[in-house]
């Protein structure tokens, strides 16, 4: 607990107020001047009983319940629970929350009173992701005659981690992973009965092709029974993710790291309820690697080792990136390398890329600034908006002819904003299972 010494307040100050109205009149000869002394002595022993009393008052132990984990962005309530005290106190609260975060409803004035336990409510939005820290909470104590107060800080430290909003994960849990696919924005072309994998027997419907009859069944039941197929499942997705300094750019209030985290997210949720197993490398700034995995807790194993990741001001080397998902991944996979790629990275991307099509199915998502389609869009009104307009149409040629190299070596390439990511991602990846090419 860390104490500090009493402070005036307002009843202290109003009384020195007094205090100095009563020299003004001594001044003017109006008030004897034993009445002015004899009212400092007493001011003086008022203030240093009722100093006195707020140094011996109980500070109450405070207690915060949060969760352990943070969804960012998403106002998460936090209560604080008083314990009991010996006598009345008034006292001001104000948690030590991290700095950077929307708070609503505190600070709170609250008159605790002996035998009555109370709670208080308030909520905080995580601005970014991470671990991050509480500190104790900060209550200002008020003296019995309200002239003095006292700050004192209460309770330990306290880690919390801020995760991605994971809430759009658990509403697609409720629908299959086609209708999730669908509700991203994915355009999926819906094939009856094609696949690799058998799935089930079933009555013949208009459009069945004879391939998918099963004539001994249908002699049995003496009508037309239809075998169907499933997409191939237990196969392999890596989501290969930049952390350097391309991706710390912003369209809004997360960086396009986060749109990138948050879509690849939404990908591998999908793939693992499909039935395949999902990996994950990110290079660049922060590090981290999650060989591929099947089933539900491989999202939360996604999860843990990708809340805390930031985007870094350095380059981005994909060779060795590349390199390092040829020695870890020995079994053929889909790779998808989500970045903001530029003109200049195309020799280090172009190699990165051959590497890993030797063995691996490529992807490529490139992300665009909206800002880029905004100032294409404005009216040209004057030379200024000529010159932005011409360069930016120039960037995105030079971009264009990047991304063309890349499709010429049989590479799939996205050009897409932040907003479209996740529904890119997702038609990709349902497109490559359903030709085969895994």
């Amino acid at each position: 607990m860390q104490r500090g010494w009493p402070r005036p307040a307002a009843g202290l100050l109003a009384l020195l107020a007094a205090w100095s109205v009563v020299g003004i009149g001594l001044i003017a000869g109006l008030v004897d001047g034993a009445v002015w002394a004899g009212s400092g002595v007493a001011i003086a022993l008022i203030v240093l009983l009722d100093g006195g009393r707020l140094l011996r008052r109980v500070v109450p132990q405070v207690t915060r319940r949060m969760p352990e984990t943070w969804p960012v962005g998403v106002e998460t309530p936090v209560t604080l629970a008083f314990g009991d005290i010996p006598a009345p106190l008034r006292i001001d609260v104000v948690d030590l929350h991290p700095g950077a975060w929307r708070m609503r409803d505190l600070p709170r004035r609250l008159d605790l009173r002996p035998g009555t336990a109370i709670s208080i409510d308030y909520a905080l939005t995580p601005e970014a992701r991470g671990d991050v820290e509480f500190g104790g909470t900060q209550l200002r104590l008020h003296s019995p005659w309200r002239l003095l107060t006292r700050d004192v800080v209460v309770g330990a430290p306290r880690r919390v981690r801020v995760f991605p909003n994971f809430a759009p994960l658990a509403k697609f849990a409720m629908f299959s992973a086609e209708q999730a696919s669908r509700l991203v924005g994915a355009h999926v072309r819906r094939r009856r009965g094609e696949g690799t994998d058998f799935h089930q027997m079933r009555d013949y419907r208009v459009g069945d092709s004879l391939r998918q009859i099963d004539w001994k069944a249908t002699a049995r039941t003496r009508r037309l029974i239809s075998r169907e197929y499933q997409d191939e499942r237990n196969q392999q997705v890596v989501l290969m993710l930049d952390t350097g300094r391309r991706l710390m750019a912003r369209d809004d209030a997360m960086s396009h790291f986060d749109h990138v985290l948050d879509a690849s997210l939404v990908v591998a949720w999908l793939a693992l309820r499909q039935g395949d197993a999902v990996g994950l490398l990110a290079s660049g700034g922060d590090t981290a690697w999650v060989p591929p995995q099947r089933g539900s807790a491989a999202i939360d194993r996604l999860l843990r080792a990708t809340y805390a990741l930031q985007p870094k001001p350095v380059a981005t080397d994909f060779l060795a990136a590349a390199t390092e998902i040829a020695l870890r991944q020995r079994r053929r996979a889909l790779v998808m390398l989500v970045t903001n790629l530029r003109d200049e990275d195309m020799d280090d991307v172009l190699a990165a890329v051959q590497l890993l099509r030797r063995r691996h199915v490529v992807c490529v998502a490139s992300l665009r600034e909206s800002a880029l389609d905004a100032a294409l869009a404005r009216d040209v009104a004057d030379l200024p908006a000529a010159l932005t307009a011409g360069a930016t149409a120039q960037y995105l040629a030079r971009r264009d002819q990047a991304h063309e190299a890349l499709r010429s070596h049989g590479v799939r390439v996205l050009d897409v904003t932040c907003d479209a990511l996740p529904a890119m991602l997702v038609e990709t990846y349902l497109a490559v299972k359903r030709t085969g090419s895994l």
